[in-house]
């Protein structure tokens, strides 16, 4: 059964938080807000908070500088994943990864589907890695932002949680820049 292990120690997480967004500031950005409150709340780091507009250049320069960050481990966006022409985190994201993780889109879909039914469908959620760090983009909604967190990520990002987590991974994220070397 997955759950916590209470024999080993919490190791916190330093995360950054993006928002995409053409029209949000920090005192408008209830998503951004409820991940970072959770984030906190669960133990983490806060490594940084920024908010771009909707324009891959400016999403992945961003994304460019923390993944070159040695104190940023994990990067959550929020904003930017539905259908429309303005919405591209997931092309700027997806060019940036080493490594695509579908099961997170797949499985939040298949949480959000419990909640809003087909409208799940919208939602191009993704995650992946690169440089070893990871990357997760969420929709926009301040709903879509606490069931990717407390269904998913609370537990992923956490070292105590079994059978497995992303926590544990991080010395293998770069095991193939070490083999390209030899």
């Amino acid at each position: 059964m997955p759950g916590i292990d209470e024999s080993r120690t919490f190791i916190p997480v330093r995360i950054a938080v993006l928002t995409v967004s053409d029209t949000r500031d920090l005192s408008e950005d209830r998503s951004g807000q409820t991940l970072v409150d959770r984030l906190k709340d669960a133990g983490h780091l806060l490594a940084d908070r920024q908010i771009v507009k909707d324009e891959i250049p400016a999403i992945q320069a961003l994304l460019k500088d923390w993944i070159a960050n040695e104190e940023v481990d994990v990067v959550i966006s929020t904003g930017g994943t539905g259908v429309t022409g303005r919405d591209v985190t997931p092309e700027a994201f997806t060019a940036l990864y080493e490594k695509e993780i579908p099961g997170f889109g797949e499985l939040f879909r298949m949480l959000s589907y419990q909640k809003i039914g087909t409208s799940t469908i919208q939602s191009r959620a993704t995650a992946g890695v690169a440089g070893g760090t990871y990357l997760f983009a969420l929709p926009g909604s301040t709903g879509a932002v606490k069931d990717a967190w407390d269904d998913i990520l609370v537990h992923q990002l956490d070292y105590r949680f079994m059978p497995c987590n992303f926590v544990e991974l991080f010395p293998r994220l770069q095991e193939h820049l070490k083999r390209s070397k030899s």
